[in-house]
């Protein structure tokens, strides 16, 4: 792989030294799945010496006197073994994103999320090709993985069609993806793990807690159309200004029947279209009587049955638009096809769940050390004293989150290594959950697009690497960063506004 270091096509050297560096510490990291298993040894070490010490603290739960227990006594071994299986199948994402990702996968396996990215961006008008791109990267995040895989040599193809530079494609599709890939206006499978990961550290706090998979829909619908309109204008001002966006000469040319879409594929959409709309009436139709049986107590929404099942109702959504897809374009001959597509979504997610059992079993013995407790409550107070305002917490939270995501790029990994001690601390300080998780997004999303430790950055390397030969990771980090870095400011420029204003992220989410 070229790193191309010179800088007469706007490479940046010290950019490309910055980037070696992040990938030779992110390479000496173990997988996330080992990591999770040296940080339980090493908490392990840490409960015994300070259970040694009898360092003991004020359970933010009940506000009684709890110490901290030795993972290495016969009570943590007991604990350990007796409990392993259980907190795996307990473990709050578990159950949901297996359910939510049945659903996706009929969507994703019949082609209906392909075809459905392929419309979006195939004959948009030049003035529109940006913006069209870039949105269309925000909703491909409903596809997971698949989103880089489908959209980023769509966004060359696409540029190229209006006679643009399909390297400034590729790198809006891939930008839009990679740094608002926690912004989707649509409800993803990743938003029911951290949904899970958010309610199980709420629940040291508060036992009766639940985040929604909805928690932050609000919020994600307005944050995706701005991060469209900002890659839209970095892209026209300040990219498109660059003297290095044409294609080598010796480029393969692209098919243009790559954008294309089928009449079968077309009808399927219409198809799948009006069964989407013909449910979302009927849900809405049996939420509206004040006495719904979807409806909680008094005829709540914000704390009702449906919102507590959103799951299911996305994965039904997703499922009957992919089925209504699929059997238009013969992709569903069958009725046994069903649950075959929907076993391929589950195998895809293998190494997932795999993760899924070291996390779990690492978040049990957190728990159980009480050192959960002693580093929020401690953390609270210690920020209660500092009487920082929250603005400032918030952006050191951001700050820290975003060094972390730079080496350690699996969102659910990272959630689940910092959410047991933010959002305790957060909620002791009177910041809810649903405020904690969406600070994680930004910083979750944001420097994913620059570092080279994300597999998608390589593959989005590979697509560059189609139209120009030598480029290295210092050329598609230069090109990038600027976005990255406008998306942030701009993200947390709406958070903060957004908390200012007293809005709600979410269905049922607490305003502040």
């Amino acid at each position: 792989m070229s790193t191309a270091t010179t800088t007469d096509r706007g490479e940046l050297p010290r950019l490309v030294r910055a980037m070696a560096v992040i990938e030779r510490v992110g390479n000496a990291l173990p997988h996330p799945f080992w990591l999770f298993w040296i940080l339980s040894a090493i908490l392990a070490v840490v409960s015994a010496i300070l259970s040694a010490l009898d360092v003991s603290v004020l359970s933010p739960k009940d506000g009684k006197e709890v110490a901290v227990q030795n993972l290495l006594s016969g009570d943590g071994l007991q604990m350990a073994v007796s409990t392993a299986i259980s907190n795996f199948a307990e473990f709050p994402p578990m159950a949901t994103i297996v359910v939510v990702i049945m659903g996706v996968a009929l969507a994703e396996r019949t082609g209906f999320l392909q075809a459905l990215m392929r419309v979006s961006v195939s004959r948009v008008p030049t003035s529109m090709v940006v913006f069209a791109v870039a949105f269309a990267g925000t909703m491909a995040h409903v596809a997971s993985a698949a989103a880089y895989i489908i959209l980023v040599p769509l966004g060359g193809l696409a540029f190229r069609a209006v006679g643009r530079s399909p390297i400034l494609g590729i790198v809006v599709a891939y930008t839009a993806i990679a740094s608002g890939y926690d912004a989707s206006p649509i409800p993803t499978p990743n938003d029911a793990i951290f949904a899970g990961i958010t309610t199980a550290a709420a629940k040291t706090i508060d036992p009766n807690a639940h985040v929604s998979v909805l928690s932050n829909w609000f919020f994600n619908i307005a944050s995706s159309i701005l991060l469209a309109l900002v890659i839209t204008l970095v892209a026209r001002l300040v990219l498109s200004k660059r003297t290095d966006l044409d294609a080598d000469p010796e480029a393969p040319g692209d098919d243009p029947d790559q954008l294309s879409v089928s009449v079968a594929e077309r009808k399927g959409l219409r198809r799948a279209g009006i069964v989407f709309l013909v449910a979302a009436v009927a849900i809405v139709a049996v939420l509206l009587p004040h006495d719904s049986p979807l409806r909680g107590k008094d005829g709540s929404i914000v704390d009702s049955p449906f919102l507590d099942g959103i799951a299911m109702v996305v994965a039904v959504l997703f499922g009957l638009v992919g089925i209504t897809y699929g059997v238009a374009v013969k992709a569903i001959e069958r009725a046994a096809d069903v649950p075959k597509l929907m076993a391929e979504g589950i195998k895809q997610m293998a190494p997932v769940l795999v993760l899924f059992f070291a996390i779990a079993q690492f978040l049990a013995y957190f728990d159980w050390s009480n050192i959960g407790d002693l580093l929020s409550a401690e953390s609270a107070r210690w920020l209660g004293e500092l009487g920082a305002p929250k603005v400032v917490i918030f952006l050191g939270i951001l700050a820290l989150l975003t060094v972390i995501n730079v080496l350690v790029t699996s969102g659910s990994a990272m959630w689940s290594l910092t959410a047991p001690i933010l959002v305790p601390m957060m909620l002791l300080l009177n910041v809810p959950a649903e405020t904690t998780q969406a600070l994680f997004r930004i910083a979750d999303s944001g420097s994913t697009a620059i570092t080279p430790m994300s597999p998608y950055f390589v593959m989005a390397l590979g697509f560059l690497q189609r139209y120009r030969k030598d480029a290295g990771v210092g050329t598609l980090a230069s090109y990038t960063v600027p976005l990255a870095v406008s998306m942030t400011v701009a993200w947390t420029l709406l958070f903060l506004a957004w908390w200012a204003l007293g809005i709600p992220l979410g269905p049922g989410a607490p305003v502040r």
